[in-house]
């Protein structure tokens, strides 16, 4: 199977990766693969529709964890506890708080990207005001040649860094988006007006939508009281999501939206694609799902990766439907036509 094209987004196959995952698609040197999952290490990300990277900001950001990456062997205990902070396993998936920790867009642009070229990538960004959308776009456009990166994702959605974005939602549309040389895609939420968010983006000339973002959740400590995670409130992702990813994805093409659509959440199989791709995706995205064990579980990672080069084999040999807002329910014969 060639290349797919969503409108005017490039790319490989309809397999992607989600934002985060992966890092930014190289590891750091050392041992430990910083930001990325281990998994990844027994994955050939070059063969990916496209690979998604942490969400950058103008400014290197600590988020609620760390971008310290020289962690002597002594202090790998307080790290670990640090992590538990930010990241917890919970029932069928994962919380986070990790809050758009990251090494800022300059930093990736200068020591990240020039070592990724052979991944078709989607960079995305995140701001706290129109402005920074702006310089987030006009740092790629003068580092990326348009043509070079499959598309820019806007995450304008994220769950855990305690922002209200919908006063800047509008703001960010109508400045951001026609100043991007490079697609853009935007995030949506399951918490916000995402059928809304969708026609906006339409009419802003957005190529393509993200369905969905992190789902904001909350654990806390039966014992306690006392909150799992740092920011207490954190991003609900993984196999628990999914009934959701698929509703807000089978809502929009009710509604009408006609965008192409980037599915994510609880994808690990080749039948959950063909799930999203019924509901009404063009394409689909492995997160946390896919690339998220548990520390034990990190020496299965062989075992896993083999798993997700499988369903990179049926992705690219083909079987999933063509074009899902146009079958995703075969029912109504009616919608065939849109």
């Amino acid at each position: 199977m060639g290349e797919v094209w969503l409108g005017d987004i490039r790319l490989r196959n309809r397999l992607v990766t989600s934002s985060s995952l992966l890092g930014y698609g190289a590891p750091d040197p050392g041992v430990v693969p910083y930001g990325m999952s281990p998994i990844s290490r027994f994955v050939p990300l070059e063969r990916f529709g496209a690979v998604t990277t942490r969400t950058l900001t103008v400014q290197p950001r600590d988020g609620h964890f760390t971008n310290r990456t020289d962690w002597p062997v002594r202090a790998l205990p307080s790290l670990l506890r640090r992590y538990t902070t930010v990241l917890r396993r919970v029932d069928s998936g994962w919380i986070n708080a990790f809050g758009w920790c990251n090494i800022g867009i300059e930093t990736y642009l200068r020591d990240y990207y020039p070592r990724t070229r052979a991944q078709n990538t989607i960079i995305s960004v995140g701001g706290f005001c129109v402005d920074d959308f702006v310089t987030l776009v006009d740092a790629v456009n003068t580092a990326v040649p348009a043509g070079e990166i499959a598309a820019v994702e806007f995450n304008v959605s994220c769950p855990n860094v305690d922002h209200d974005f919908e006063p800047i939602l509008a703001g960010v549309l109508t400045d951001a988006v026609p100043a991007s040389r490079h697609p853009v895609i935007l995030k949506l939420s399951a918490d916000r007006d995402y059928v809304g968010h969708a026609r906006r983006a339409a009419a802003a000339g957005v190529s393509a939508l993200t369905a969905i973002n992190t789902v904001r959740a909350l654990r806390l400590d039966p014992r306690t009281g006392a909150p799992w995670l740092a920011n207490r409130y954190g991003g609900l992702s993984g196999r628990a999501v999914k009934p959701i990813g698929l509703r807000v994805v089978a809502e929009l093409r009710d509604a009408g939206i006609t965008l192409p659509v980037i599915a994510t959440g609880g994808i690990r199989s080749f039948d959950d694609c063909r799930e999203y791709f019924w509901a009404g995706a063009d394409a689909v995205s492995l997160g946390s799902a896919s690339w998220l064990a548990s520390y034990p579980g990190y020496l299965l990672a062989p075992l896993w990766g083999w798993r997700i080069r499988s369903l990179l084999r049926k992705v690219e040999a083909g079987g999933l439907p063509v074009s899902g807002k146009r079958c995703y329910n075969p029912q109504r014969h009616s919608r065939g036509s849109r």
